[in-house]
């Protein structure tokens, strides 16, 4: 499986928009081949998303899909380009 961070630091109005996007947001990600999971998380100053899927192929395909998104959806607070960690995963598990 692969892991994908994206930190979308000092952007908390970005984080304000799709928070009232949510259900867009869920049908975009679920709709990339090999999706495995999906987490937003809000910080004091932006957010960061954690996306896990089957490859490298689905990380590359989502990162595509959230700028486009972005792009389309929340230009007025899209900001810089996010800082993405990517990599293989070693180890995961949930409840």
């Amino acid at each position: 499986m692969h892991a994908i961070i994206r930190h979308y630091k000092g952007n908390a109005q970005l984080m304000d928009e799709l928070a009232r996007q949510t259900d867009e947001i869920e049908r975009l990600i679920r709709e990339v081949p090999g999706f495995v999971s999906y987490c937003l998380v809000r910080t004091a100053d932006g957010g960061f998303s954690v996306s896990v899927f089957e490859d490298r192929t689905g990380t590359e395909e989502s990162s595509r899909r959230a700028a486009e998104f972005i792009r389309q959806n929340a230009p007025q607070v899209a900001g810089s380009p996010p800082e993405v960690i990517e990599g293989e995963t070693i180890l995961q598990f949930s409840s």
